[in-house]
């Protein structure tokens, strides 16, 4: 079938990693292969080189959702799962794309990727939760790596021709991308595509353990599944996208439903509204052109009136109404102090609106309380790069430190370092930035900027940093070059 053959994300992952070498095999408590330690030695290694390698490949095509509210969302929902998900390399990194299509992806090296069509689509945290797990399991079997057997009887060509379409689909190339992976490459991705699914079952076990650990429902991922076919029935020859490579029968469902009537969620945790909130973005970003469909699909959910009065908000600061949505704002924050994510949108909000003033002391305030909340941090750094690049300079070099796999943290530090007269540093969080969205030989190119502006200033410190940067950046091009 032709839409077995379109590009996907998951898919992508399995054919990068279908280059690596697997490990030994052996059976745990659920019929599952152990295979050791799948992020250890110099097999893990080198997943993890090539799927940052191809991250970077992504971002460079595909549209980035820059959100870092729900960034930290997703993150901590990987962080619950994680220790329950039979990974040993716990090194992840979460991007999230821009696409109202139903999807979300895993690549070896720990890169988990995020449509914010998934939030739209998904009712309930667990439900969404359910996709992570399930995206873990592929991780934490190696089911990628385990193609290799695979992948020697096919041509590396083949492999580079079908990753190459899958990125070119991925940032917008649409039927282009779509050619390239179809062409004479048909047969492979057929192959490859069939056999992944006999992983599908693996994955779903894993994921319904690690709900279960982590205090999630399993029956949500039966729901989930439920829900997926039902969108696919009605969609008819155009099924979500992550039902491409991870197609949902009814005895996939049956099985589901079985083994997760055997779990229970252990020390089931409070989910109160913070997924709900999230979703609310979601709802904005994905309906940006048409904000009133946005609370009509919330409204589908029945949702707590908290939520819908924060989404109103969100409408109300796009449309302009800034002043409506932080007196909205601001009630929720004294309704529910524990979620530091209210007071942050106010601050985005007072910042959009120009107050400059109101988003570094809202951010600041949160940051008392919470110091390493990274979208706090993110809204004070923007802000006070119009009243104090100085300090700004400080607040993103210390946020970069803790998130260096962020392009855009990266991005405003450069103009930090540029506007507080750090003018080699500014030059290496630009090179950072470059790299970071895939553009390689630009990166190379603003490291020797950087290198030269060093050395003007004697920053014998600097020039060892970026010694080690290109040596970095010289791996990274080398990886890039296997696709």
């Amino acid at each position: 079938m032709l839409h077995a053959l379109k590009p996907c994300l998951a898919a992508a992952g399995l054919v990068l990693a279908s280059l690596l070498p697997s490990s030994a095999h052996a059976v745990d408590d659920y019929g599952l292969p152990q295979l050791g330690s799948g992020g250890a030695g110099a097999a893990g290694a080198e997943e993890y080189r090539l799927g940052r390698a191809w991250l970077r490949q992504f971002r460079a095509r595909a549209p980035a959702w820059q959100d870092p509210i729900t960034q930290d969302y997703v993150e901590s929902v990987i962080s619950r799962l994680l220790p329950h998900s039979d990974l040993t390399d716990n090194r992840t990194t979460v991007t999230l794309v821009d696409s109202r299509l139903l999807n979300a992806f895993a690549v070896p090296g720990g890169v988990i990727g995020v449509n914010s069509g998934l939030f739209a689509f998904a009712e309930e945290e667990d439900a969404f939760a359910s996709v992570i797990a399930h995206e873990l399991g592929h991780l934490s079997q190696r089911h990628y790596a385990r193609q290799v057997s695979r992948a020697e009887q096919t041509q590396v060509p083949a492999m580079a021709a079908m990753l190459a379409g899958m990125l070119i689909a991925a940032g917008g190339g649409g039927d282009a991308g779509i050619g390239v992976a179809m062409g004479s490459q048909a047969a492979f991705i057929q192959d490859q595509l069939a056999y992944s699914r006999r992983f599908e079952q693996e994955a779903d076990r894993i994921g319904l353990q690690a709900m279960a650990r982590a205090g999630y429902d399993p029956q949500a991922m039966v729901r989930m599944f439920r829900s997926m076919q039902r969108m696919a029935s009605l969609q008819g020859g155009n099924p979500p996208e992550f039902l491409l490579t991870h197609p949902v029968t009814e005895s996939r469902i049956t099985d589901t439903e079985a083994r997760a009537s055997q779990l229970s969620a252990r020390e089931r945790r409070e989910a109160g509204p913070r997924y709900d909130l999230v979703r609310a973005r979601a709802l904005v970003s994905v309906n940006r052109d048409n904000l009133d469909q946005a609370s009509a699909r919330l409204a589908q959910g029945n949702p707590e009136p908290q939520v819908s009065r924060y989404l109103e908000a969100l409408i109300a600061a796009e449309r302009g109404n800034h002043t409506s949505a932080l007196e909205t704002l601001d009630a929720l924050a004294n309704q529910l102090p524990d979620l530091p994510m209210l007071p942050v949108t106010a601050a985005e909000v007072a910042y959009d609106a120009g107050d400059y003033a109101a988003a570094i002391e809202r951010s600041r305030r949160v940051l008392r309380l919470m110091p390493d909340y990274a979208p706090a941090s993110r809204v004070l750094g923007e802000a006070l790069l119009q009243h104090d690049p100085e300090e700004a300079y400080r607040v993103l070099r210390d946020l970069s430190d803790r998130r260096q796999e962020d392009p855009q943290v990266f991005a405003l530090l450069a103009e930090a370092a540029g506007r507080s007269g750090r003018d080699g540093w500014g030059h290496l969080a630009r090179a950072e930035h470059l790299q970071l969205t895939g553009r390689m030989d630009s990166a190379i190119r603003q490291l020797q900027v950087a290198r030269d502006s060093a050395r003007q200033a004697g920053d014998s410190s600097l020039e060892s940093r970026i010694e080690q940067r290109r040596e970095a950046f010289m791996g990274y091009r080398e990886a890039l070059e296997r696709f």
